[in-house]
C-alpha cells in the first residue's frame, strides 16, 4: 500500500504542481492587463473549491490560495454568464444596476464596458503569458546549459524497413529532409513523425558523396518509459553521432533568447501540422495527451531524472531541469488550446468580440447560449478522446481494441 501511494504521489505531486503553476501565469496574464486599463477584478484564485489563505488588496480584489490545485481563476466584476460576454440586454441591465450601487461613472471600471481593442487584449494576454513563461523558462536554460548539438548520423539501419529499402547506410550523415536543412537528430525525428505515408527526399553526405534517398515512414508501436504505449511513424534509423558530431556552446542572452523563440515557433508548427493532418485523416491523434498523460509524463520525467546520479544535489537539479522543460511545452500547448475559437475558451471570446467590431452590438444572447453549449460539448469531447489516448497508452481497454 505504502509503495503504491508513493507511486501515486511520484506521478500527482508533480503534475499539480506543473499544471497550477502555468495555469495561474495563465490567469495572472489577464489580471495584470486587465489591472492595467482599471479594470474592477473581484477576486485572483490559485486553485478552486474553500480558501485555504486569502486577503484583500486595497483594490479590493480577493487574493486566496484554495484548497483543490487544479490551476486557478481570475473573476472580473460584472460577470453575468460563463461566456463573460453579454449582450445588450444584459448590458443594460449591468449598467443600472452598478449606477444605482456605486453612482453614474463607475461603470467605466468594469470588464464589459471597455472598448473592444482593451477587452481583446485582456483576452489574449492569458494565451500571451503562456508563450512568455515558455520563453522565460527556456531562455534560462539556453542561458544556464548551453546549446549541445549532435549532427544527425546515421548509426544503424534496421533490416526491412523503410530506410534500409531506401538504400541508407550506417555512417550517412544526413544534411536534408524534403529540402529542409537539419543538424541534429531530433531534426529528422520530428519531420519522420509527422510524415507517416508521404515520401520523404533525404539529401545525406556519404565520404564526402552526395547522396538523395527517398524513404516513406510508417507507424509503429513502441513502448515509452515516460509516454507509454504509442503508435509513431519510423523509416527504421538509428541516429548515432561520432565524437567530432557534438558540438557545445554557451550563450548570451539574446543567443538565448532567439532559440527559445526558434523552440517555441517549431513546437507551435508542429502542433498545427499534426492538428491538420488528424482533420485531413493522415493521423490518428494517438499523440494527443490529456491530463493523464500528463501526469504519466511529469511523474516518468521525475522518476528518470532522479535515478540518473547517486548524487541527491545532482539528482534534484536534473529533476528541476526536466520539469521546467515540461512546464515550458505545456505552457506552450495551453496556450495554444486556449486560442481555439470555441466560446468557453479565451479564443471564443476573440471571436465574439471580432464580431462585436464589424456589427458594433454584442453577439445575441441566443447564439452565445448555442455557442457556449457546442464549445463545452468540443471541449469535452477534446478531453475524452485524449484521455482515451491516455489510458491506451496505459495497456487499459486493449480488449477493445486499442493499441497493440
Amino acid at each position: 500500500m505504502t509503495g503504491f501511494l508513493g507511486q501515486a504521489l511520484l506521478y500527482i505531486v508533480p503534475f499539480l504542481l506543473v499544471l497550477t503553476f502555468i495555469v495561474t501565469i495563465h490567469e495572472l496574464g489577464h489580471f495584470l492587463v486587465a489591472r492595467a486599463f482599471g479594470v474592477k477584478v473581484d477576486r485572483f484564485s490559485v486553485g478552486f473549491g474553500k480558501t485555504i489563505v486569502g486577503r484583500t488588496d486595497r483594490h479590493g480584489t480577493e487574493w486566496r490560495i484554495a484548497w483543490l490545485p487544479l490551476g486557478g481563476y481570475v473573476k472580473f466584476s460584472g460577470d453575468l454568464d460563463a461566456s463573460s460576454v453579454p449582450d445588450q440586454a444584459g448590458l443594460a441591465e449591468l449598467r443600472q444596476r452598478v449606477i444605482a450601487e456605486h453612482g453614474p461613472g463607475a461603470e467605466r471600471d468594469y470588464f464589459h464596458f471597455k472598448p473592444i481593442w482593451q477587452r481583446a487584449l485582456i483576452i489574449a494576454a492569458g494565451p500571451a503569458a503562456n508563450f512568455l513563461l515558455a520563453m522565460v523558462l527556456l531562455t534560462g536554460l539556453f542561458m544556464a546549459l548551453g546549446e549541445v548539438t549532435a549532427a544527425p548520423r546515421v548509426g544503424q539501419v534496421a533490416p526491412g524497413s523503410p530506410a534500409a529499402a531506401a538504400g541508407f547506410l550506417p555512417g550517412d550523415l544526413i544534411r536534408s529532409v524534403n529540402g529542409r536543412a537539419v543538424d541534429e537528430g531530433a531534426d529528422v525525428t520530428e519531420i519522420v513523425m509527422l510524415s507517416a505515408g508521404d515520401p520523404l527526399r533525404f539529401v545525406v553526405d556519404r565520404a564526402g558523396r552526395e547522396v538523395q534517398l527517398i524513404a516513406t515512414p510508417v507507424r509503429q508501436v513502441e513502448n515509452n518509459a515516460i509516454a507509454g504505449r504509442v503508435r509513431v511513424a519510423r523509416i527504421g534509423l538509428g541516429i548515432q553521432p561520432l565524437r567530432s558530431d557534438i558540438q557545445y556552446r554557451r550563450l548570451n542572452p539574446i543567443e538565448a533568447g532567439a532559440r527559445s523563440v526558434e523552440r517555441i515557433g517549431s513546437t507551435i508548427g508542429g502542433t498545427l501540422t499534426y492538428v491538420g493532418r488528424i482533420f485531413a485523416g493522415k493521423e490518428s491523434g494517438d499523440l494527443l495527451n490529456g491530463p493523464i498523460g500528463i501526469a504519466k509524463a511529469a511523474g516518468g520525467i521525475t522518476q528518470q531524472s532522479a535515478a540518473a546520479s547517486d548524487d541527491p544535489t545532482l539528482s534534484a537539479l536534473n529533476v528541476l531541469i526536466n520539469l521546467i522543460q515540461l512546464a515550458a511545452l505545456v505552457s506552450i500547448g495551453i496556450g495554444i488550446v486556449n486560442l481555439l475559437p470555441i466560446p468557453v475558451l479565451d479564443g471564443g471570446h476573440l471571436l465574439f468580440y471580432g464580431y462585436e467590431a464589424v456589427a458594433r452590438r454584442p453577439v445575441p444572447a441566443r447564439v452565445q447560449e448555442v455557442g457556449y453549449r457546442v464549445g463545452l460539448a468540443l471541449l469535452a469531447g477534446l478531453m475524452l478522446f485524449a484521455t482515451w489516448n491516455d489510458l491506451q497508452k496505459l495497456s487499459l481497454f486493449k480488449f477493445l481494441g486499442g493499441l497493440a
